[in-house]
């Protein structure tokens, strides 16, 4: 049982049961003109729907949330259904004469289906009892005569689905049979032929050849075989077509068509673009109608320069000090059009169907991808002088500056891909804790390779960088210490106690002696659930008297 979709509409008919039946006749003629000048591509208000059926405007206010036009004639053919339902019409007691399905199918010889289609197509039925006493549609000779004129070709066209002989079966199949030979044509092309040789429809072509293969399974008319590519064929063209090679030259090397070749490149790119892994930062401003405009603006002189790439020989660390700084609206924008271009890519991504791929999108897809990763490395190159200036500072124990270059440089790449900029706090400051930590973690002190005293280059680099206005990583240290004598001002002995062991602060900078809930409480002897509860006490009394970087600063 189909239903009306638009809720106002539902309430409508609902409303009508209860009228007069001389006025439902009435507003049953109503919407069926109505449906005859609904434009599909068009969108309605309910008003408008209202006052055309029953001549009034609704008494109650109702939400002016517009209609899209095909959803709009596909409620009024349902409305009209049955309103037409709730009374007793006979077809032999009507006017004009009244089709019924099989006697509607008959007349232009079509199936049945065909008027069910017609009727999606704007095909007015309505419900009417017929001779052997039963209700069921039935059309009205008007109805038949408006929709033939509103579409002209449609009797043309449907006579092409009429039913075949034994005879011109054969003959269909044997066409196929003929033409699969040639395996320069897909199978659409072939079926497409034959349809423009006999006069017949495509579907009524591709309905007969795949009957026949299931009646005899064991004398396909195409060669599976020849009709599908192993993984390793694909790979190869699609390799082929990355290298320049051209349609015409794959389609004459793989024995293919040309709407095969371009199949098999999409299906390929959909399927790389699907194995990334695309994390993004989602924000509530990506779901905004005009998101698009708002973050996607044009990029500037500056910001559309060449990006060098960050493998960071010693002839590059040079340049770093020319590069220019982000400031922190330039931060908030960059990062907000990265995250919403790998989220425009996901979101591709999450619809795509294998079995229909889309190279519009998929081209769509890699470009936002690709945009994405030429702002990603504008942004780790306006930050590489944080890489060595953290860099430097480890370089006292022995340690190669490049090397820690190089790890610095991974970290950066993970900060970009993990720092929420809607939390209104500087990426640097994420930044350095990340390659802080990473510099603990990856590379020990006694793991550190000796450097390289032969070289003069690194150290007037390292004298260089010590005076860059880049993020100093001493001043995070006296930062945490003035965060730790605020917490001792503000807090009392056992929350003191949770804060400071918690977030680590009571260790260096780089290796932090951090305890979990479980071992705090089983100090204090207290549940893990109530520390949790005291913690959230004293975040809550630190929050008012830090500013938003230093709360940052003891939570991340």
């Amino acid at each position: 049982m189909q239903h009306i979709k638009n809720e106002n509409i539902a309430q409508l008919l609902m409303q009508m049961r209860f009228m007069p039946e001389k006025q439902r006749r009435k507003q049953l003629n109503a919407a069926e003109k109505l449906l005859t000048i609904i434009d599909n591509k068009k969108q309605y208000p309910f008003d408008f729907v209202c006052f055309h059926i029953t001549e009034f405007n609704p008494k109650i206010p109702t939400e002016q949330q517009l209609i899209n036009g095909d959803e709009l004639a596909g409620d009024l053919q349902i409305f009209i259904a049955k309103l037409s339902s709730q009374f007793t019409m006979s077809a032999a007691e009507q006017k004009q004469k009244v089709y019924s399905i099989e006697e509607l199918a008959a007349k232009f010889e079509v199936a049945t289906k065909t008027i069910h289609r017609w009727r999606k197509r704007g095909l007015i039925a309505r419900k009417f009892i017929f001779q052997d006493g039963k209700k069921r549609f039935g059309f009205l000779q008007s109805s038949i005569d408006n929709f033939l004129k509103a579409n002209p070709s449609t009797i043309t066209k449907a006579k092409k689905f009429t039913r075949l002989t034994n005879k011109e079966k054969q003959k269909i199949i044997k066409q196929a049979a003929t033409l699969a030979k040639n395996r320069r044509m897909s199978k659409y092309q072939i079926i497409e032929k034959i349809s423009t040789k006999t006069g017949k429809a495509h579907e009524t072509i591709r309905y007969t050849i795949l009957n026949y293969e299931k009646q005899y399974p064991d004398k396909p008319v195409f060669n599976s075989s020849a009709n599908t590519i192993d993984p390793t064929q694909a790979a190869k063209l699609y390799k082929m077509f990355k290298q320049g090679c051209n349609i015409t030259e794959l389609m004459e090397r793989f024995g293919r068509s040309k709407s095969s070749i371009y199949r098999i490149i999409n299906i390929k790119r959909a399927k790389m673009l699907m194995a990334k892994k695309i994390d993004f930062i989602a924000s509530d401003e990506f779901l905004n109608k005009n998101a698009g405009k708002e973050i996607l603006a044009k990029l500037t002189r500056w910001q559309k320069s060449t990006i060098k790439k960050n493998n960071l020989p010693s002839k590059h660390l040079q340049a770093l000090k020319n590069t220019p700084v982000l400031n922190r609206d330039d931060e908030i924008r960059w990062f907000k059009k990265y995250n919403y271009l790998k989220y425009l890519t996901w979101h591709i991504c999450k619809n795509i169907n294998l079995s229909h791929v889309s190279g519009r999108e998929i081209k769509k897809a890699e470009n936002y991808l690709a945009k994405a990763e030429t702002i990603k490395k504008m942004i780790i190159e306006a930050n590489m002088r944080l890489v060595v200036s953290i860099a430097n500072k480890h370089t006292i124990s022995g340690a190669n500056l490049f090397d820690l270059v190089s790890e610095g440089n991974f970290s950066l790449m993970r900060a970009v891909e993990k720092f929420d900029y809607a939390k209104g706090f500087r990426f640097s400051t994420y930044a350095s804790w990340v390659i802080a930590k990473d510099f603990a973690r990856k590379i020990p002190t006694d793991k550190l390779k000796a450097a390289k005293e032969t070289a003069d280059y690194p150290a007037n680099i390292q004298r260089d960088f010590r005076i860059e206005p880049a993020v100093d990583f001493a001043a995070i240290e006296r930062a945490q210490k003035n965060l730790i004598e605020v917490i001792r001002d503000n807090l009392d002995k056992r929350e003191q106690y949770i804060i400071l062991n918690h977030f680590g602060l009571l260790g260096t900078l780089v290796k932090k002696k951090k305890k979990t809930l479980k071992q705090i409480g089983d100090n204090l002897d207290l549940s893990k659930e109530r520390i949790r509860q005291l913690e959230l006490i004293a975040l809550q009394k630190l929050r008012q008297v830090l500013g938003t970087e230093e709360f940052e600063l003891l939570t991340s």
